[in-house]
Order: structure tokens, then sequence, then C-alpha cells
């Protein structure tokens, strides 16, 4: 394969988003936060029909709508999304979505809305686990109603520098299909295959480094409470585990859940099936959603091996709820039971992967949040990150974390976050001190900009960075555009000099039909050794 034939793909891509378009409107609908991670807030709509990935959603603040949240990946009722203010989401934030529907459409639903009755509440979905896809209508309604989502996307990396140009290309296929042609079956796939153009014999030696099989999954519902999957899947009651070859079951007694799993676990070198990882266990899950009240409790025991040998044995625990008004805690752990290093079994009990956090919204000015992280490091099959801001995830995400963020005025935030690692031996010591400022909107130009700092010191490194940011609308609902500027120093504290970076990026992203996106993206590195490095991205994704 050339890279005109690449090309050839990319034009290929846009010429499936062309479709005949009718009359649309604005229609405002509205959801909430039900789970924030790390890096994601996830928000539950009643239906996410009419959202796409790369919509912007808005929190209504004084009676205005302010851009909060970019959707990046979604499926029947909920979204993913990356985060646009500095400040944390809570659980339970309302969430506007500005969506366009066809007028036909509009009234045929309202119609529907009408003679039909009113829609389950998204607590009331949530505990249900979505084992029902769609809810139980009058008799013309069947029990199981097809739902299908799915995108395909072809995207190329380009680095070029002083010493080598590389240019890597990326294919995505994600597809969920609940209940298809109204039966008991869905399927979920997300498979992705890679390669650097000029390096085909990498992908002969092993297909598994190029295709990545992140899902791939059936799934039978047996009846309204129970159901039976097979394949490659994350079970999200026990998501810290990571995907699960094999067979997963699950039954639900009101607001108790229990499950079972028995298959493998993926190889540790390139995500491959891995049958010799045998993994088999049960858990059993709480779930209550009165208002003010919520709680989702996990407790699992899961037994893993390695061919024959017992690798691990040890207790699952998760647990989320809001212990007061305003006030959020999430927790999980893993606690050994058994355990071999080094051909040396252990029978001792030994608290493992712990994580905890409390989230606590002052008033609508003042946010407070501190977490403690131990979990392991985290593996990653694929990262496009730059060295800068993979090195300060690494060093962070584990340790003591502290954020306080503040809202003086309508259109500005500042906040605070510092993180700290430690240990008895003081190695692998690291300390981080983030501060930010934002003004979502700025009158007259209605941009949105954001001014940062970061200071971080580890046992090997120290540095500083600076940074600005700032973000338009350029075409209402089709074009928008970031440009960003980053000062970095940093020194190894193995060496006397002292590197200095000035980085420079633009991206743009523009909606050429209603399920057709292009994204292009450039970033600029230049130091005071006289060395360049360019980064060119480009990325293409039709929706259906």
């Amino acid at each position: 394969m050339n890279y005109f034939h690449h090309i050839f793909i990319t034009i290929s891509f846009l010429l499936l988003g062309f479709a005949l378009q009718g009359q649309e409107q604005t229609v405002l609908e509205k959801g909430s936060v039900s789970f924030v991670s790390s890096r994601n807030v996830y928000v539950k709509f009643a239906s996410t029909k009419n959202i796409n990935i790369g919509d912007t959603l808005f929190i209504n603040q004084n009676d205005a709508l302010i851009p909060a949240l970019v959707v990046n990946n979604k499926s029947s009722t909920s979204t993913v999304c990356l985060p646009l203010l500095a400040e944390k989401m809570q659980v339970s934030s309302e969430i506007i979505a500005k969506t366009i529907v066809k007028k036909e459409a509009k009234k045929a639903k309202d119609k529907k809305e009408e003679e039909t009755p009113e829609l389950p509440t998204i607590e009331e979905e949530i505990t249900a686990d979505e084992k029902a896809p769609t809810v139980v209508m009058p008799d013309e309604e069947p029990i199981f109603k097809q739902k299908i989502k799915g995108q395909i996307s072809a995207a190329s990396y380009s680095n070029l520098s002083d010493f080598k140009n590389t240019h890597r290309m990326r294919y995505a296929f994600s597809f969920r299909g609940y209940n298809l042609k109204n039966s008991r079956f869905s399927v979920d796939s997300y498979i992705t295959f890679r390669h650097t153009l000029g390096e085909w014999e990498a992908v002969n030696e092993n297909l598994s480094q190029a295709l990545k099989v992140y899902s791939l999954s059936v799934k039978y519902d047996i009846d309204s409470t129970s159901s039976l999957t097979l394949g490659r899947k994350i079970n999200p009651k026990i998501s810290s585990m990571g995907a699960i070859d094999g067979l997963q079951y699950e039954k639900t007694w009101g607001k108790f859940i229990v499950g079972a799993i028995a298959g493998s676990r993926p190889d540790y070198s390139d995500y491959s099936l891995n049958l010799n990882l045998f993994q088999a266990g049960a858990y059993a899950a709480y779930v209550s959603n009165k208002p003010g009240k919520y709680q989702q409790t996990t407790f699992g025991f899961i037994e893993q091996r390695n061919k024959s040998n017992i690798d691990r044995r040890f207790v699952y625990f998760q647990h989320s709820s809001e212990l007061l008004k305003n006030l959020n805690l999430f927790s999980s752990f893993e606690l050994d039971l058994y355990k071999k290093i080094n051909n040396e079994s252990k029978n001792t009990l030994q608290l493992t992967n712990l994580f905890l956090s409390l989230r606590y919204r002052l008033s609508k000015k003042w946010r407070l949040s501190i977490s403690y992280d131990n979990r392991k490091n985290i593996i990653y099959y694929e990262s496009y990150k730059s060295f800068i801001d993979q090195l300060i995830e690494n060093e962070t995400r584990q340790g003591l974390r502290f954020s306080i963020n503040y809202r003086p005025f309508k259109f500005v935030t500042w906040g605070v976050n510092t993180s700290w690692r430690f240990q008895k031996d003081n190695m692998n010591l690291s300390k981080n001190l983030n501060t930010y400022l934002n003004f979502t909107k700025i009158p007259i130009l209605n941009i949105r900009t954001s001014l940062t700092a970061n200071f971080l010191q580890t046992n090997y490194l120290n540095s500083k960075i600076f940074g600005i940011r700032i973000s338009k609308e350029i075409i209402r609902r089709k074009l928008n555009g970031d440009l960003y500027f980053r000062m970095l120093d940093y020194q190894y504290r193995n060496s006397e000099n002292t590197v200095h970076q000035n980085i420079g990026g633009a991206s743009l992203s523009f909606r050429l039909m209603k399920q057709l996106t292009l994204y292009a993206y450039y970033e600029g590195t230049f130091d005071n050794r006289d060395q360049t490095y360019h980064r060119i991205n480009t990325k293409i994704i039709q929706r259906f």
C-alpha cells in the first residue's frame, strides 16, 4: 500500500457522507452527569439519537449556555465527553445539548409522546443496568427494539524531524447493535488497525501489534432481567480488571445484581488472545438511585491463573455514593488473598490498587476535591500524546491529589490542583503543582481562553510549563478552531543543561455533513538545541 492509496481511501470516506437533508430545527435536550473520571465526563440522556460525536454540550449559568464538554463517544443513552472547562464536573450536574432534528421527525416524536407513557428516568435506566435497551411499550411495541450506532474512521499521524520522518496510518471501526432485528441478540465491537508507511514487514512479523481488538462480543438477553455475553468485553461492574475474554453472565433482582465470569485475560505484550491466562470469578452488586441517596456497591471474588498455576486470587470492591448533599464518594480496591511472585507463593492479605475520591461542592462558586491513588501503572497500547504530556500524566497519576476551583465571575474560573507521590524509601517521588485561569467567553471576540502553569519535580527531572489556548466556533455548528502556545523548561538531574522548548499548535474540526466530520491538527516544537519537530494529524469520521 502506498501513500497515494491512503489518500484515495480518505477521499472515499468523504464521498460516503453525502445524504439528502430535510428541514431542520434546533432543540435543547437535557441530561445529567452520571460519572466523572480523571479524563472523561459521562453524561446520561433519555436518548442520544440526535447527539453526534464532536458535538459541544453546555451548562446553564445565569441563563447563559456555556460550552462545557465535547462528545468523544456515545451509546444509545450515554455520552463520553472531554471537558472544556478547567473545573471538574460534578455528578448530577445538568447538561444541555443543542440538537438539530428534522421538523417532520420532531412532529412525529411529539405525537408519539402524547400517545405513549412517560419514559423512565435516567436513574431507573441505570438501576436496570441497561439490561433492556428500550422501554416496554403497549402491545404494538416490541419488547426488544433494534438500535444501531457505529462509526468508521481513517487517520494519519506524521512526525517530521531533523532525524527521521514517520507516517503512521490508523483505521478504526466501532459498531454497537442493540437487539438486532428486534431480537434478543446484541453485538459490540471496537477494532483498530495501524501501521507505519514503509514498515509493512513489522505487520507481517506480528499482526497483533497492528490489529487491536478492544471489544468484540455478542450478548443474548435470556429475559428482561438476565443476559449472557460471549467474547471480549469490559464489565462495568468490575471495570478495573480490564477486558475479559470469554463468558459473562448477569442476573438482576430489583436493586440487587449477581454475575459470573469465566475466560482469560488479554496478552500483556500485544493485547492478543492468550488462553494461558485463565481467570474466573463471581460478583454481587447493589444499586440504589433514591434522590439524594445514590449508592452503588460491587463485591467480587476472582482467581487468575498462568497456564495451570494459580497466579493470583483476590477480592474486588467498588463503591460510589452521595454521602451528604453535594458530597460524593468513589472508592475501589483489591484485597490479595494469594499471589505468586518469582515462584514464591504468599497467602497473606494485602491491600492493592486502592483508589479513594471525595468531591464537595461548597457553593456555586467553590468546589473542592481530594483523592488518593496507588493503583498499578496503566498499560497504553496506543498513545498519541506528546512526550511532555505523557511524562506529566505518568508522574502525577499515583499519590495524593488535592484540587480547588473558584468561579469569581460569570465567565471566569480559577483553579489549583496539586499532587504528591511518596514512598517509604523516597523512590519515585514526585511533586506537581498546576494552576489555570479560564475565560469561557470573551465579549465581542466571542472566544474561549485558558492560561495554564505547571511545575513538576521528580527524582530525575524538574520542569516548568506555561501555556495559553484560544478556542472559537468559527462557523456555527460547522467549524471550530483552536490555537495554543506553550513554553517548557526542563532539566534532568544528572545533567547541568536545561532544555528550553517553544511549542505552538492549531487544530480545526469541520463538520462536513451531519454524520461526517474532518479533523486537522498541527504542532511544532522548537528547542534551544536547534532541533525542530513537527506533528501533523488528520482524521475523518463517518458515523452511521
